[in-house]
Order: C-alpha cells, then sequence, then structure tokens
C-alpha cells in the first residue's frame, strides 16, 4: 500500500528479471497501515490529504494513481495476509495477486483493507484456487509469517538510521509509535555469504545493481526489453514507465486494453481485462 513502493515496481520488475534463476527473492510484508493506528478524527480530510500526498510522489515517479481514492486504508494487516497465503500457489500466482492488491489502491482507488475486499481484488487471477486462498489467509501459519515479517521491518540494519541522499525519497528508517525504527518502504536488503548492502527509498536501476555487484560480481544479467505485446503477456498488466523501462521503444503493447487514471494508463492484457476490478461490473458490489 505505499505509493513510493508502487512507483519502484518498474525498477524492481527489472531487476527481478535480471537476476531469475540466480537469487531468492523474499517479500517482507512490513505493515505501513496497522491496527493500533489512531483512527483519522475526520475521514473525509484524512483521504484528501492522503490522495494530494499520493498525488505529489506519483508526480515524481510517474505511476498511476486512482482518480479518486476513496478512504485512507484502514489497515494493511488483510492484503498482506492474502499476499502471504497466495505465496502458497506459486511465485506466478502470488505475483498477480500482490500485483491486484496493489492496483485496487492505486488504479481503483478502493484499499484491499478487508479480508473480503483482498481476496476480491484477486478474483480471476489465472491458476489460482480461491477457496484455498480464502483457507490459508486465515490460516496461523500464514499470520504467524506475517507478524515475522512486521517484526523484521521493525529491527533496520543500522545503515538505514540515517541516510544522506538526493533522491526525494532517501529512505532513512522511520520511527514508530512505540520510539523503535521500521524500514521506510521500499527497501532491499541483498544477503550473500560477503555479507549484505541495503539499498532503501527510491533509487535508480543502478543503485540496485551496485549492490549485486559489490556482493556477487557478474551476477546480474544483461537484460533486453522484450518485444511490448510480449511483455504484457509476460507480466499480465504494465504501467507506462514499466512500458518505458521494459518493453522495446518504450512503446503500449498493440494489443492490450487501456485504463486511464489521474496519472497516465494502465494496459491490461485482454484476458486479464476480462476479470480484472477495474473493468468489471463486480468491482463496485465485489470490494
Amino acid at each position: 500500500m505505499c505509493p513510493w513502493a508502487w512507483g519502484s515496481e518498474p525498477v524492481f520488475r527489472r531487476l527481478r528479471a535480471a537476476l531469475d534463476g540466480r537469487v531468492r527473492w523474499r517479500r517482507a510484508y512490513a505493515i505501513l497501515f496497522d491496527h493500533d493506528d489512531d483512527p483519522p478524527p475526520d475521514p473525509a480530510a484524512e483521504t484528501a490529504w492522503y490522495a494530494r500526498y499520493v498525488e505529489e510522489i506519483t508526480a515524481h515517479t510517474l505511476a498511476p494513481r486512482a482518480v479518486r481514492l476513496s478512504r485512507v486504508a484502514a489497515s494493511s494487516w488483510p492484503s498482506s495476509l492474502v499476499a502471504g497465503a497466495a505465496e502458497l500457489q506459486g511465485a506466478a500466482v502470488a505475483e498477480r495477486v500482490l500485483r491486484r492488491l496493489r492496483e485496487s489502491v492505486f488504479v481503483l482507488g478502493e484499499p484491499a483493507d478487508t479480508l473480503a475486499r483482498a481476496l476480491a481484488a484477486a478474483r480471476g487471477v489465472p491458476g489460482l484456487d480461491p477457496v484455498r486462498l480464502e483457507s490459508d489467509a486465515a490460516s496461523a501459519a500464514v499470520l504467524e509469517r506475517v507478524r515475522a515479517d512486521r517484526a523484521e521491518a521493525r529491527r533496520p540494519v543500522p545503515e538505514v538510521l540515517s541516510v544522506q541522499d538526493a533522491s526525494p525519497h532517501p529512505g532513512a528508517a522511520r520511527t514508530t509509535l512505540d520510539g523503535g525504527s521500521r524500514y521506510a518502504l521500499p527497501t532491499l536488503l541483498f544477503r550473500s555469504p560477503a555479507g549484505y548492502r541495503a539499498v532503501p527509498g527510491r533509487r535508480p536501476f543502478a543503485a540496485y545493481a551496485a549492490a549485486v555487484d559489490a556482493l556477487c560480481p557478474g551476477l546480474l544479467s544483461d537484460l533486453a526489453p522484450l518485444p511490448p505485446d510480449e511483455a504484457l503477456e509476460h507480466h499480465r498488466s504494465l504501467t507506462g514507465p514499466e512500458a518505458e523501462l521494459l518493453a522495446e521503444g518504450g512503446r503500449a503493447p498493440s494489443h492490450a486494453v487501456r485504463v486511464d487514471t489521474g496519472n497516465g494508463p494502465l494496459w491490461l492484457h485482454p484476458q486479464e481485462a476480462a476479470v480484472h476490478p477495474t473493468t468489471t461490473p463486480w468491482a463496485a458490489t465485489g470490494l
């Protein structure tokens, strides 16, 4: 649910592809909106403020944003539990479920902040077993995993406690309500037998490539952009910045379904558009 993390997805998609089969990629769900956060005294004013905040961030990242945000998310827990549960059904399913959860906030403007909304956002993902997803999302094992992620996010490495960088989001660790710290979102932590490197905040691809090369020289492969339609076939949805980074010539896919947002288009594979929350009639009631 972090707009900076959403805006970093083009670079992260490129990075995952350039490291495919060479590393283990693990996500930790840090819980941006927690159970014990105080409810806003004026929800409408809070939503208006947060919508402006997201608009300012997307002016930097060029990522899509919802034309209208219905509310600030009440909790990150439901979407984190559903995303964690989806990982039990394989990487391809997990990627698409997580993408849907992000798009529910930043394209549809309806945060998946209840279990029902999070499950509805994942509906129709190819290969997904929705009955198993609901069961796993309510399981003790997935709850414990997300609790462990949350705790890990609140034990940041010393290097991110103070960060000096020209980025609009340098990524210094955030102070929590109890006086502790948590990683800024997003933060990538690269580990190898040679040590670790932390890369916090919004960074260019070169910053991540340098961290990888410092730990494992030569591990990162050169990655040629895919033809636009192949990029869409692989990813199923592409933002404008993702097309720029991942598709030849930065061109939009020729057979994509265009979804207009408050900050540029989202391109959907036709099969994805047939079941996507932004384009299907059940979106209004199913969420």
